[in-house]
């Protein structure tokens, strides 16, 4: 299957500060498929210029590789949502520009995915605007973009696309409707021979009632053969007001259940749906850290942030044990990341979602600006730290070096969803901007646009 996500899925933003994106680099590597060597390193084998892109605040692009064909879809040096388009051989571009203008908003990332078929799919610069899609009328030809409806209702206040991969290898589309504090979780599934989209769900999965919403992991199928999610809920735009971290499963991401089998009623509420740890508000819980991994025993497992006791902010692991989920503080820092208002705040921690080792023990990789970053080595029955993993970095460290001498400048990397077939070899695209700036503009000089720009990867003989 070709379609996967380049927003959540196959290709990872680093959205992090140049301090965390060091650490960070590393484990968000370790997801990729192409790194599945104990140890593998690459070194770069080619850098392609795209385009000048904007650089006056972080915002997510996209990018997909099919066989000898590449795409890349960004904001270029005017704002503009551009694709791109080239086969490998070449190191020229096809540029497109959609009738789209990204404003001073971090939430306006752009999603990408190419079906089964061919066809590219494009969807972004939303941030409780109408549903902004995009298709090709022609497999694999970006000249051929037209803007089109997906289902036509429930589609006026939408944010967060995501293409993934359902039940069967189905391509899904995932947004909230709504807004923070007042939305509600919405899947689409799309139809091959008729190229249309039709809503999944009859109802939405989860529903704040007019009060609240919930910020959702992507549906994860774990090797249990279940599509698994986890949530925190959050009263109001303020990031200090998300609580309460929950979770679901489905075999068919129709019909859901809690972890022991007991059947959801949809839309999932606050009252209704399995909560792991009822974190209070400004309990320290944030969405976007919380993620799902899986131990050696296929049982699912939570990775997530909150304040301990002492108020300072710890790293915590979460997993059922008989008829409970038992919370775990793997972390002792000394450090408080005191966040609150609204806006894309800028990242103050960062981690992974559990990875398990051969031996049966664990792997978490975290960052924080108090004390670094790293993986960490944990016993898989208790959680507690054992050991720190050290390894090479995947990616060369040129890639992390920012070269633009403007202050706040920070490097950025996506990596390619899909695959040339070309052995040993990832496609990555870098580009340097400014952080995220609670969606406000910014007063003052700006940064020249910087250069996007494509990295053919080749792997390295794997460490010793």
């Amino acid at each position: 299957m070709e379609h996967r996500t380049a927003t959540r899925q196959a290709a990872i933003r680093l959205a992090f500060p140049t301090l965390l994106a060091a650490v960070l680099l590393c484990f968000a590597a370790a997801a990729i498929a192409h790194s599945q060597a104990s140890g593998a390193t690459y070194v770069i084998e080619k850098v392609i210029d795209i385009a000048p892109v904007w650089s006056g605040h972080s915002v997510g692009f996209a990018m997909a590789t099919r066989g000898d064909q590449q795409f890349a879809a960004f904001y270029d040096d005017q704002r503009r949502m551009t694709v791109a388009s080239r086969r490998l051989s070449d190191t020229s571009w096809q540029l497109v520009r959609l009738p789209e203008k990204v404003a001073w908003d971090s939430h306006n990332y752009i999603a990408m995915t190419i079906d089964d078929d061919g066809y590219i799919h494009v969807s972004g610069n939303m941030h409780v605007v109408p549903l902004v899609y995009f298709r090709t009328q022609k497999p694999l030809d970006i000249t051929t973009f037209e803007r089109v409806a997906m289902v036509g209702r429930d589609e006026q206040h939408a944010t967060y696309p995501d293409f993934f991969n359902g039940p069967n290898g189905a391509l899904m589309f995932g947004y909230r409707d709504g807004r923070s504090g007042n939305g509600n979780q919405i899947y689409n599934e799309y139809d091959l021979k008729t190229r249309t989209w039709k809503r999944l769900l009859d109802k939405p999965l989860t529903d704040g009632q007019g009060h609240r919403n919930a910020y959702l992991t992507e549906p994860v199928k774990g090797p249990d053969g279940y599509f698994h999610v986890v949530w925190v809920w959050r009263e109001s735009p303020l990031s200090e007001t998300c609580h309460d971290l929950s979770y679901a499963r489905s075999r068919d991401m129709i019909h859901w259940e809690t972890s022991d089998g007991t059947p959801l009623s949809l839309p999932i509420t606050l009252t209704t749906g399995e909560i792991v740890d009822p974190v209070p508000q400004k309990g320290g819980m944030l969405n976007g850290l919380a993620k799902l991994g899986f131990d050696a025993a296929n049982q699912p497992v939570i990775s997530y942030v909150k304040y301990d006791a002492n108020g300072n902010t710890q790293i915590y692991c979460a997993r059922k044990v008989g008829d409970h989920w038992k919370s775990v503080q793997v972390s002792d820092f000394n450090w408080r990341w005191d966040f609150s208002g609204g806006g894309s705040l800028p990242s103050g921690m960062g981690l992974s979602a559990v990875e398990a080792l051969p031996d049966g023990t664990l792997a978490l990789s975290y960052g924080s600006p108090g004390h670094g970053g790293g993986k960490w080595k944990l016993d898989a029955a208790t959680f507690k730290q054992i050991g720190t993993i050290h390894e090479p970095p995947v990616y060369p460290a040129d890639l992390r070096t920012v070269r633009s001498t403007f202050p706040g400048m920070q490097s950025r990397i996506v990596v390619s969803s899909g695959g040339s077939g070309e052995e040993g070899v990832q496609y990555l695209m870098r580009w340097e901007t400014l952080g995220a700036n609670r969606d406000q503009p910014r007063t003052g000089p700006l940064p020249e646009p910087s250069m996007l720009q494509v990295v053919k990867l080749r792997l390295a003989v794997p460490a010793k």
